[in-house]
């Protein structure tokens, strides 16, 4: 099985992410791009920057937030590869969480405002891994993932401020004077590679004004000693994406519940397994 190199899992710990060695067979990258366009047949209604839990595939009828997902997402989620690069950041008890396609489309691709995604969720204490998979190239020009090495370190949130506009992927912004742009890094990645990022690190992306689609799948990992607390509900429900984190499913992907909070029944029906 393949491990992050002890290098990778120094960057990851010093930058706030890295971009292993390890990326999808060529054939893998086929199979996921067919089942992007079966997610965009789908969802014909839906900004396809705002594909949130894409793997919960119910059949004919929505995910419980707005999306038809599509089963090989899950697939994705569950790889062997990808979850024992995961578990080397956040540890042996793995569970996946979430799911969110983010695909821009040439020429008119919704920005990503500088964020945390630990201002989002509902997970206490604030932990997760999130993979970023290509399933196009992803470039500067067409609104690649944007990254401040560092800006983890301090393990703290800092305020956002809620932006009531049409054209962004997510409606929250972090407030001036958390960072300087002039640190960032521009992950660019080919079909296959993936980054992965903490979730205390500070990152956006582009609009995308070029002539080339750009989607990546973004992963989310949890270590199970964390609680997926549904009571929670970060943001007021401003977040620019119709998230319902009260019937998010919960799968236990490696080891075991050792906060043993975590509810991993619901949102499940007889055709998602839970583990």
């Amino acid at each position: 099985m393949l491990h992050l190199l002890p290098d990778e899992i120094d960057r990851y710990q010093r930058d706030g992410w890295v971009v292993p060695q390890w990326r999808l067979p060529e054939a893998r990258v086929a199979t996921m791009r067919a089942a992007l366009d079966e997610l965009l047949r789908r969802n014909p209604g839906v900004r396809p920057e705002k594909l949130v839990s894409a793997h919960v595939d119910r059949g004919a009828g929505d995910n419980g937030e707005g999306v038809r997902g599509v089963a090989d997402f899950l697939d994705l989620a569950r790889d062997p590869e990808i979850v024992e690069l995961v578990s080397g950041v956040i540890g042996d008890d793995v569970i996946l969480w979430g799911c969110h396609v983010f695909c821009k489309p040439a020429g008119e691709g919704f920005e990503t405002p500088w964020h945390q995604d630990g201002h989002y969720w509902p997970i206490r204490p604030l932990a997760t891994c999130t993979v970023w998979v290509a399933l196009e190239p992803s470039t500067r020009a067409n609104g690649c993932l944007r990254v401040i090495p560092g800006s983890h370190a301090g393990r703290t949130l800092h305020p956002h401020l809620h932006e009531d506009r049409q054209d962004l992927t997510l409606n929250q912004r972090l407030a001036a004077g958390a960072f300087s742009e002039d640190a960032a890094v521009d992950v660019e990645l080919a079909p296959g590679q993936m980054s992965l990022h903490d979730v205390h690190m500070i990152h956006g992306a582009g609009a995308n004004t070029s002539p080339l689609r750009r989607t990546g799948v973004a992963l989310r990992y949890m270590p199970a000693s964390s609680h997926f607390d549904r009571s929670l509900r970060p943001v007021a429900g401003q977040s620019g994406v119709p998230v319902d984190f009260s019937q998010r499913s919960l799968w236990l992907l490696k080891g075991h519940d050792a906060c043993g909070l975590n509810d991993f029944a619901t949102g499940h029906t007889s055709s998602l397994r839970i583990a």
